[in-house]
């Protein structure tokens, strides 16, 4: 077991996108307001803030939650799944970016949608609740890009677009319900700075609360087309398979049932066979995203509380991975609450992860997996700082990636505007690049 290195340092370029104009005057309204409360020396130094958005620099001085002076530009990037939501606000340092705020809430927007397709108004107004959270971080910074994207259970759900709707009238986000092909590129954005550069490529897996994307990153398909080879969302979560079989009590019978049943989605991935040929001759690891595979990590290192800085670009083997399966399996339902790296929030879900991730390792077996603490907003970051010219790019990655520049314009919103078209690429489940 070896932490990487190189854990806290994206880099990865998923494709520009274009100018975004200043944050709506609401957020200037109310960040003006908090100024005019504060010394007047503090005023000066944001009032020096004035700049076009995305500025290269934009010769701002900041206070920080800890003290420290940030300079910005601020770009935020939101994920609403299944089970989560999740906010992160960065600024640009040089090749990386640096995490000013964040925020994430389980909130199980999907719970039930599997059974009566739609999203209870119980889930609904958690979710509510947590994207007042959002907004109101959003509104302490000058935001020059943002891009706020829901998942699988409003894509699902036959109110989800209703539900987009009353987020926009009652908090103030329009957000973006984003397609599979877009979640799985962004994924892939996000965790590609993991990948062992002494490898010829990595099966990259995302386990969500309603879907789950499986991503071939293959080296040697050159600079100008990409990492990602080829790619799948199966239409399976760890909400979605808990509902159905279970999370509380489960049998070793019944572990092995949702193994099956997610294996039967496996027809979706197009190249799985190219791939399974791959991994028997070049050199490849097993890259996951997911709170599965970082819950896994964590109950691995016996953390007396979960710790990204210890999870995120760990290497596990296989005979690590077997071990933590064996206990995690064996432990019940009061076990699992106890563990500090699961609680009593993950409990009834951390066992439908597992079936999940046992599926995709018995079918793309690999002696190696790398855990990302990192995915989705991570490669929206990234995304959206390349299109203002920070960051440098990775000399493996493509400077043009042309077919992810479409998604990248379509995503993109203001932070507390409602105004503007939402474009994107037809849904698919899975397919080669």
């Amino acid at each position: 077991m070896t932490k990487g290195t190189d854990a806290v340092r994206p880099a990865f370029l998923p494709g520009p996108t274009e100018p975004l104009a200043r944050a709506s005057s609401l957020r200037e309204a109310a960040v003006d307001a908090a100024g005019a409360a504060q010394p007047s020396h503090r005023r000066m130094e944001r009032e020096g803030a004035e700049h076009k958005s995305g500025s290269r620099r934009s010769g701002m001085r900041w206070r920080g939650r800890h003290g420290s002076f940030e300079r910005g530009p601020y770009y935020a990037a939101l994920d609403l799944g299944t089970n989560n939501c999740r906010l992160l606000i960065a600024e640009p340092r040089g090749e990386h970016f640096r995490v000013v705020d964040s925020f994430s809430r389980i909130v199980r927007l999907g719970e039930g949608v599997g059974q009566n397709g739609c999203l209870s108004e119980e889930a609904q107004s958690r979710a509510v609740e947590a994207l007042k959270v959002c907004r109101q971080k959003l509104e302490t910074r000058p935001i020059a890009r943002t891009r706020l994207i829901a998942t699988e259970a409003c894509r699902q759900a036959t109110n989800g677009r209703d539900f987009l709707e009353r987020v926009q009238s009652e908090v103030g986000l329009r957000l973006e319900m984003i397609d599979r092909r877009t979640e799985a590129h962004l994924a892939a954005a996000g965790c590609a700075p993991l990948l062992d550069p002494t490898t010829e490529g990595a099966v990259l897996f995302d386990i969500g609360g309603g879907s789950s994307e499986i991503v071939w990153l293959d080296r040697r398909r050159g600079r100008r087309r990409g990492l990602v080879r080829a790619w799948a969302s199966l239409p399976v979560g760890v909400v979605t398979l808990a509902e159905r079989y279970g999370g509380v009590d489960v049998t070793p019978s019944v572990f092995q049932a949702m193994v099956e049943d997610v294996r039967k989605e496996f027809f979706r991935f197009r190249a799985r066979s190219a791939l399974q040929s791959a991994l028997r001759e070049r050199r490849f690891h097993l890259l996951g995203t997911s709170g599965t595979v970082t819950t896994l990590a964590g109950v691995y290192l016996d953390l007396p509380r979960y710790d990204r800085r210890s999870v995120d670009g760990l290497w596990m083997e296989a005979a690590d991975i077997e071990a933590m399966m064996t206990r995690l399996r064996a432990m019940d339902y009061a076990a699992r609450i106890a563990n500090p790296c699961i609680g009593r929030e993950r409990a009834d879900l951390v066992l439908a992860g597992c079936a999940i991730f046992e599926a995709i390792r018995s079918e793309w077996s690999c002696e190696r997996l790398r855990v990302a603490d990192r995915g989705l907003r991570e490669g929206i970051l990234i995304q959206l700082m390349r299109a203002d010219g920070h960051l440098k790019p990775r000399p493996d990655q493509p400077r043009h990636d042309q077919h992810r520049r479409g998604e990248a314009r379509g995503g993109e919103t203001r932070a507390c505007e409602s105004k503007g078209k939402r474009r994107g690429r037809p849904e698919t489940s899975g397919g080669d690049e």
